[in-house]
């Protein structure tokens, strides 16, 4: 048993002065505060088909990679967590050591776009992104790099066509659905989806953003913002803060279609462990993965469990899988001042090697 909490009037006194001098200065620091955005590292836009968009960074050497690396990220937040700010972004960690990267932007579906499908963003659109680069760059194959719902659209494509993809590498990717701690997948397995999307069309992101805030309540809806107060003298941690913020709530609505066959196969039919995932006419077996994969997952990552990517390993048809555990959650991964050197390092040395 502990013992009783004392407060004395001098601490608490002192407490109180020390939060209204914090106070005090964030009115200074938010009068003074900077326009904010993500995505540090100069882009190209090389390749479009509708609202998708590809784009090549720009570092400030030349790429030495003999080939280049494209990044695929989920559809439910912007791609640019990879290159939040000049200090944490591990797209210009890559471009440092001579990668040749690229990144898919999904754009913002519309209601025009509520019967795109799974087949839509697979194939047509990453598997459009992939012949750019492999006809631009005179290759056969190139290498891949799948985050979060686009590691698992990563998956499907590399099982898919085999021979156009060199490398693969996931991070904080699902593919067992179905472990006990996923959250999300349990509140996913029980909902009627076919009412859901037929009712609402495109998935709104507010209601996105609210389903994944809801999975931290105490974290996400009030300790952070009380947090907010230690800093606001501050004026760059306040607007890390506010990019960060700007970055979670610039979020797309979710193509209906697209959305439900996500749901159905993933979530609640667990299609890669299971059986049954199907793009298009074809089915996705995860032992046509013959490439060497890299699986990077987080140790504390609340939406997609180590447990749940650590089942690709015994999945997949290669012999040359790796695995990377990082001691951090899922945004952490990104862009937290460890994930700076150890994910550039990891991926580009991984890499290296197999080249």
């Amino acid at each position: 048993m502990t013992g009783p909490v004392h407060f004395s009037a001098e601490g608490l006194a002192q407490e109180a002065l020390q939060m209204q001098q914090k106070l005090a200065a964030g009115v200074d620091t938010l009068r003074n505060v900077d326009e904010v955005d993500y995505g540090a590292t100069t882009r190209q836009e090389v390749w479009r088909d509708g609202k998708v968009a590809l784009y090549r960074f720009v570092g400030d050497k030349a790429p030495t990679a003999q080939a280049p690396l494209l990044i695929s990220y989920a559809l439910v937040n912007r791609p640019y967590m990879v290159d939040l700010q000049a200090d944490r972004s591990i797209v210009k960690g890559l471009l440092a050591r001579g990668e040749d990267v690229y990144v898919i932007d999904w754009g913002y579906p519309d209601r025009s776009d509520r019967f795109l499908t799974l087949e839509d963003y697979i194939e047509r659109f990453l598997g459009g992104a992939v012949d750019h680069l492999r006809k631009a760059h005179g290759l056969d194959a190139i290498n891949l790099l799948g985050i979060c719902q686009g590691g698992a659209f990563s998956l499907c494509y590399s099982a898919l066509h085999p021979d156009k993809i060199k490398n693969l590498i996931t991070m904080v990717t699902p593919v067992d659905f179905h472990t006990a701690d996923n959250m999300l997948s349990n509140w996913t397995r029980e909902i009627d989806v076919d009412l859901f999307v037929d009712t609402l069309g495109n998935v709104p992101a507010d209601l996105m953003n609210w389903c994944y805030l809801t999975l931290k309540p105490w974290r996400l809806f009030a300790q952070k913002y009380v947090g907010l107060v230690d800093i606001l003298d501050d004026k760059k941690a306040v607007e890390d803060f506010l990019r960060m913020e700007k970055w979670i709530f610039d979020s797309p609505d979710q193509a209906g279609e697209a959305f439900r066959q996500f749901i159905k196969q993933f979530y609640q039919g667990n299609g890669f462990v299971e059986g049954g995932i199907k793009i298009g006419d074809n089915e996705v077996h995860l032992g046509m993965i013959e490439m060497p994969v890299l699986n990077i997952f987080a140790e504390q990552d609340h939406l997609v469990p180590p447990d749940s990517s650590k089942a690709l390993k015994g999945l997949v048809g290669t012999d040359d899988y790796t695995e990377l555990s990082f001691r951090g959650g899922h945004i952490g991964i990104y862009v937290s001042g460890r994930a700076q050197k150890e994910v550039p390092d990891t991926i580009h040395h991984w890499l290296s090697e197999r080249a």
